[in-house]
């Protein structure tokens, strides 16, 4: 009887031999180029040059923009204060432009709380489709600055193409604190974040910055994992980002800069409390990758945070459920509520109610205690 390792150098032996003749059974492995697919490589080509980041439109967006602006003074006239401001980011000093929303009678010094209210979407703006919601925020006792951090749309060109998704939008932002330190009627202990879409993921980004400043904060269906929503959402969407001069290419070519840019993985650092609102038939942020950042929320962090996931929630357009809580008729302006509407905004409230106490006004000083004779 032949030794095993004999009857294994043999096998081997016939396999080349059958390969060398050209056998179908290796037709697999042969080492002939396969042609390319023209069209299919047109489709998955994302460039990293920054002159290739979509843009256009920019003076239809300053109409747009100026129309909401217009809304916004003609609703609010004698309800409230709306200003428009500019201040200065810490990343660059970038002239940042923001509302202001406040009561018509201030209080005295750290009278009110505040709110940095975030715009949604890589390129938008603070519209007029939360008209209903500010003034609610206003009649709680809030003063709101809305930044429109860079890449915003309707203030041109430069502005636009400036975006820096992940990056420097997230300093604008935390930016504005340095503002409302200029407002004496502003506690700064009592300053909270809040945003939707892109802007719960600038909310989450912000809330897990060093050294951020903030009391509370609230995200909402927002954007958590950019590998994972580059990868689902496909090359055209990854477009959007692999030119931005600070990513300078796709997940695979910079992983570092992508973690560093995703909620995801900076979970560990959050250290303020944090409401997270998430609904199943959500298509843009879609479910599966906003229930990873809540299983891992809950895992991690399940002392500081708040979270809801709201089944099938009616909503509206194509994203279906990642509006389910901002339902607004655009001629009245007024909410459009579900059941779900209703219940995520007095979940919203009660959260910062209770973390920021609007309602509280720490210019007067506190009563002398009562002493018994």
């Amino acid at each position: 009887m032949k030794p095993p390792r004999w009857r294994a150098c043999a096998f081997i032996a016939v396999l080349l031999a059958v390969a060398a003749s050209g056998s179908p059974v290796f037709a697999q492995r042969s080492s002939q180029s396969v042609a390319i697919d023209s069209a299919r490589a047109r489709l998955l080509y994302v460039s990293p040059d920054p002159r290739d980041l979509p843009a256009g439109g920019f003076a239809a967006q300053i109409v747009a923009k100026n129309r909401t602006d217009s809304i916004f003074f003609a609703r609010f006239k004698d309800v409230l204060e709306v200003r428009k401001v500019t201040y200065a980011s810490r990343a660059d000093g970038l002239v940042i432009p923001a509302y202001v929303f406040a009561p018509l009678e201030k209080r005295g010094p750290n009278g009110h709380a505040a709110m940095i209210w975030v715009h949604q979407g890589i390129h938008a703006n603070w519209d007029e489709n939360l008209l209903p919601f500010v003034k609610e925020a206003v009649d709680r006792g809030y003063v709101v600055v809305t930044p429109e951090y860079r890449g915003s749309t309707g203030f041109g060109e430069a502005f636009y193409r400036a975006q820096d998704y992940g990056g420097n939008e997230v300093v604008d932002c935390l930016s504005a604190l340095d503002f409302l330190k200029t407002l004496p009627y502003v506690d700064m202990s009592r300053v909270g974040m809040m945003g939707w879409s892109h802007g719960g993921y600038i909310t989450m980004l912000s809330a897990t910055s060093p050294s951020h400043g903030l009391a509370a904060a609230a995200s909402l269906v927002p954007v958590t994992d950019l590998f994972f929503r580059l990868s689902l959402k496909g090359p055209s969407y990854q477009q959007n980002f692999a030119p931005m001069p600070g990513v300078g290419g796709a997940p695979f070519e910079n992983p570092e800069e992508y973690i560093r840019r995703s909620p995801q993985f900076q979970v560990e650092k959050l250290d303020v409390p944090m409401l997270v609102h998430v609904s199943t038939n959500d298509r843009d942020v879609n479910f599966v990758e906003d229930q990873m950042m809540v299983w891992k929320l809950r895992a991690l962090k399940r002392d500081l945070v708040e979270t809801k996931i709201y089944v099938d929630p009616p909503g509206w357009r194509p994203a279906v459920g990642h509006e389910f809580d901002r339902r607004v008729d655009l001629t009245t302006f007024e909410r459009v509520d579900t059941p779900e509407q209703i219940d995520s905004w007095n979940r919203i409230w009660q959260f910062f109610e209770w973390w920021l106490r609007p309602y509280e006004d720490r210019s007067s000083p506190l009563p002398p205690p009562r002493v018994r004779p």
